[in-house]
């Protein structure tokens, strides 16, 4: 899935955003993102899909971000990279250690 880096292959600079769950009055829930720590990364462009969403076409990219590791970055959180919004999937320490985290992000774009 992921191979590991060294450090010095970390080039990209990305922005980590936390996913913030917030109660509404209503009983819905309002999700936001806090703006956390800029990392140095690896962000490789895996692969893309086109498909129809939300009444048009749609595309949906797949990232592999490799980092330092950490313990606060989940599912759902995302990172920022040069504009775009790469969605957090899954996040796993590479080949079972802790020093990178690798993780598959997705991108999605809604056209026409």
């Amino acid at each position: 899935m992921i191979a590991e880096s060294p450090i010095g292959g970390l080039r990209d600079r990305v922005g980590y955003q936390k996913r913030m769950s917030t109660p509404e009055a209503g009983g819905g829930q309002t999700v936001d993102f806090v703006p956390g720590a800029t990392l140095w990364a690896r962000v490789t462009p895996l692969g893309t899909r086109w498909g129809a969403a939300a009444d048009g076409r749609g595309v949906t990219a797949t990232h592999s971000v490799v980092l330092r590791f950490r313990t606060d970055i989940h599912a759902g959180d995302r990172f920022v990279f040069r504009g775009r919004r790469l969605v957090v999937e899954s996040a796993e320490g590479i080949a079972g250690g802790r020093t990178f985290l690798g993780c598959r992000c997705r991108e999605t774009a809604v056209t026409g």
